[in-house]
């Protein structure tokens, strides 16, 4: 692939210059003050590494498996509501790209084209997601339909019970695809663990339970045999004044105790993310914003360039800890530090100041 792009900065730059400001604050904001979204960056700036030197690093393997499928590094593509909003394409450019790039995908039940579409746009393993937009039979309609197209697995996002202010897009009138005929929000607020033991008994296919914030939650989800625990926050876009991803691993690990998969979202923008998050306990990260940057960016190649770039600073970042493969970073090469300056949801960038992209 050409290297048009040499950093995910020059991404995010050539995303803003395609991006309506509407467009724009839907994808980069997050719920109210967006202290939530700000506390994820700041969960990975208050993390240091601890190298070890006078190791062999000259063959690095940043490959890892998730659910059973292998993955070129451990990332997976976020659900993403209204793709078509950053690329022509939608959903299926983020397909083809994981395809070619070689991870696994998560489609979002409220992007487009539509699920069967897009389960023959590419070859690669993947996840449906589904918000529950309405009663039992419907449900079950979409798990048959889920099941039918070939997917792997079911995720279910559980911290929608209600949906946010998002200040930034609510301020420009911009509204997603998703939300123009917004669904009867007593659907999402009423579903419970018994819910989701009717869909898993149901769907008889792995469950992802998408929005563990607390180790009490963690257990929950493994009693209910959930086969991955994802730690996220919605990437901040939820509940305001929660606890970064990266705060709240630990206890959940923790919680666990192997029992089940971990995935995490929420902030994550380099490869040195990546590689602390294994560290702590992740088996997976996922990305949506850096996802629908690189979508925006150049469309199925603009992702693909993201994947490439954090696959290029994971293998560094291994190399300089001593480590050569995923399954060696552990707690020992990670300590707590303070951050060098404040987080937000470019800082990962030097030369995107604290007064953002406009």
């Amino acid at each position: 692939m050409t290297m048009k792009y040499v950093s995910n900065e020059e991404i995010i730059r050539a995303a803003r210059k395609n991006l309506s400001q509407g467009a724009w604050d839907y994808l980069i904001g997050g719920s109210e003050s967006e202290t939530t979204m700000r506390r994820n960056r700041l969960a990975f700036d208050r993390l240091a590494f601890r190298p070890r030197v006078l190791v062999d690093v000259s063959n690095i393997d940043t490959s890892n498996t998730i659910l059973g499928f292998n993955s070129k590094m451990p990332v997976i593509l976020a659900p993403i509501g209204s793709q078509e909003t950053f690329t022509e394409n939608g959903a299926a450019a983020a397909t083809l790209a994981a395809n070619e790039f070689g991870i696994i995908d998560v489609i979002s039940s409220v992007s487009s084209p539509s699920l069967e579409e897009i389960s023959t746009t590419a070859n690669n393993p993947k996840v449906f997601q589904l918000y529950i937009h309405g009663d039992w039979n419907w449900i079950t309609s979409m798990i048959n339909r889920v099941k039918e197209s070939g997917y792997k697995a079911l995720c279910i996002t559980v911290d929608t019970a209600h949906y946010s202010r998002r200040e930034r897009p609510m301020m420009t009138r911009f509204f997603p695809h998703s939300r123009r005929t917004p669904p009867d929000p007593k659907y999402a607020a009423s579903v419970t663990w018994e819910t989701i033991n009717k869909i898993a008994e149901y769907a008889d296919m792995p469950l992802l339970l998408k929005g563990i914030a607390t180790g009490e939650d963690a257990k929950l989800a493994v009693e209910h045999d959930a086969k991955v625990v994802w730690v996220s926050n919605h990437g901040g876009r939820q509940l305001d004044y929660g606890q970064g991803s990266m705060e709240m691993l630990p206890e959940i690990v923790d919680a666990i105790q192997g029992r089940a998969e971990i995935v995490l979202d929420g902030g994550v923008q380099r490869g040195s993310d990546i590689a602390k998050a294994i560290s702590l306990g992740a088996n997976s990260v996922a990305i949506g914003k850096m996802q629908c940057l690189g979508l925006a960016a150049n469309g199925k190649d603009g992702l693909i360039r993201v994947l490439e770039i954090l696959e290029e600073e994971l293998t560094i970042a291994m190399a300089l800890l001593g480590v050569t493969s995923i399954d060696q970073l552990s707690p020992n090469y990670v300590c707590r530090s303070e951050a060098t300056s404040e987080s937000h949801e470019m800082s990962s960038w030097v030369n995107i100041p604290e007064n953002r992209i406009k």
